[in-house]
């Protein structure tokens, strides 16, 4: 048995370390659907699989409370895979390994699931629990949130019941989100046709890893590295000064994550390659000056001699690509003028692949204003296309507009201050967060997202914030019970 079983409320620990024993990486979710369509029988309740592929739960309403307003409760079953480059886990068949670090709970050498895991173990909690006084509950666990939304997206009209969403997927516990941005994805792709290396040439690996990484939308604002764009410096003054040929990139497996770590594989002639060594040391030295406030721990650039590859990059092609990744927008770009400390518009440079004749560059932009999101959108868009890229976005998903007279964000307010002593907190969210697409759905619902404290999720040093799991289980009882009637 896992300690944090033994954490209260036993209720949600308990089944957040079921969900960490069932791999659930997103586009992998056959085993974790099973195994809700399975604990809802269990239960007794309302348990389906709609064609989507989320899991709708529905639990009637204690007797005398039938009359109140329908509250829907949500969340998402998967989770991000990231690894730590030692770890030799496979998120399709392995489990996370939760273990108690302090007051913190965290995984071994992987993400830890919390986000969203704790909201879907919360929802569990309340499905099964007997004994809580509620009105009648919906529950909806949406599939494939973190690579696109695509539950919430592809979610059937006209198959939830209720009045109130309650969404469970925020990581600050005394705050309450009322708004968050809308996102796209933006894919740029060029086939190329390589060319034969110099046989007389040299090959070698650079890559600079040891950064930060984390949440695109929640960290942007930090100004954390960015493992591909740090690279780019690198490899332009390679090229420039040392003759440097680009054969490969590798760098980032996440869109909706800042990448951690990049390589790429230079050719060079054989006398530069000491010179290429120095050039790494100097840009290490650079980078931890630059980021010795935003990333303590040191980056690390390493260059290791290896075997030539047979061919290469063109070079315009080569030039074009490095320039634009180069120029290519990364960070914030503005700051919503009502909310100042409120990020509106972002792009993160995720995942870049350039190898054997192909190359893809994955961007997630994001925005609480349709227009500029269509303005960062244009601005990636020249900036891939003048490199002779091909241009495409997917998976749009609108801003969820903030409702401040919401009379669920109210009476959360209202039991927070009771039950703690302190104001609660209203907030608007630059990560994304799938109730705006629910409301395009619904939009009659009166919608609030809440959740207990994780930090740095998307990366292997998310943890979850054990002191704030207990009130946020008697918050959401609370406030279940004293839900107005219609």
């Amino acid at each position: 048995m896992s300690d944090i079983q033994n954490l209260k409320p036993e209720c949600i620990w308990r089944n957040f370390y079921k969900l960490t024993q069932i791999p659930r990486p997103s586009g992998h979710l056959e085993k974790i659907q099973q195994f809700l369509l399975d604990f809802g029988k269990e239960c007794g309740i309302y348990a389906v699989k709609d064609p989507a592929g989320n899991i709708h739960f529905r639990k009637p309403a204690t007797p005398g409370y039938e009359n109140k307003k329908g509250v829907i409760l949500q969340a998402h079953m998967d989770m991000v895979p990231q690894k730590t480059p030692e770890s030799t886990h496979n998120f399709e068949t392995d489990p996370i390994q939760p273990w108690i670090d302090g007051e913190w709970v965290k995984a071994t050498g992987t993400t830890l699931g919390a986000d969203n895991g704790l909201g879907v173990a919360a929802i569990m909690a309340v499905m099964e629990d007997k004994t809580l006084k509620h009105g009648p509950i919906d529950a909806l666990i949406t599939r494939d949130e973190e690579t696109g939304m695509y539950g919430a997206n592809e979610l059937p009209e006209g198959e939830l019941q209720g009045d109130i969403l309650m969404n469970l997927d925020s990581e600050h516990w005394g705050k309450f989100v009322i708004g968050s941005a809308g996102g796209i994805d933006v894919t740029a792709t060029l086939d190329y046709k390589e060319v034969e290396t110099d046989a007389d040439d040299a090959a070698v690996r650079l890559t600079v890893k040891n950064l930060r990484g984390g949440h695109s939308g929640l960290e942007i604002h930090e100004g954390r590295g960015n493992a591909n764009k740090l690279m780019a410096q690198m490899v332009r003054e390679a090229i420039e000064e040392l003759d440097a040929r680009l054969a490969v990139w590798h760098g980032g497996n996440m869109r909706n994550a800042i990448p951690f770590k990049a390589e790429t594989i230079l050719t060079l002639p054989k006398e530069n390659v000491a010179a290429m060594k120095e050039l790494a040391e100097d840009w290490k030295e650079t980078f931890n000056d630059e980021f010795k406030l935003i990333e303590p721990q040191g980056i690390e650039v390493i260059v290791e001699e290896v075997e030539t590859p047979k061919t290469e990059i063109p070079v315009e092609i080569q030039d074009n690509l490095v320039d634009a990744i180069y120029a290519c927008h990364d960070g914030v770009i503005r700051y919503i003028p009502a909310y100042p400390n409120v990020v509106e518009t972002s792009s993160n440079l995720a995942i870049i692949d350039i190898e054997g004749g192909k190359a893809g560059i994955k961007i997630l932009a994001r925005s609480s204003r349709e227009d500029m999101k269509d303005y960062i959108v244009k601005t990636l868009e020249s900036c891939f296309s003048m490199a002779g890229m091909k241009v495409e976005t997917a998976g749009s998903y609108g801003g969820w507009d903030p409702n401040p007279d919401s009379e669920i964000l109210h009476l959360l307010l209202k039991e927070y201050k009771e039950l703690f002593g302190e104001d609660g907190i209203i907030q608007v969210d630059h990560a994304g967060l799938e109730c705006s697409v629910i409301l395009g759905k619904y939009p009659w619902l009166d919608v609030v997202s809440l959740g207990p404290t994780m930090k740095s999720p998307h990366t292997t040093t998310e943890r979850a914030l054990i002191k704030t799991v207990e009130p946020f289980w008697t918050l959401l009882k609370k406030t279940l019970e004293d839900v107005p009637s219609k």
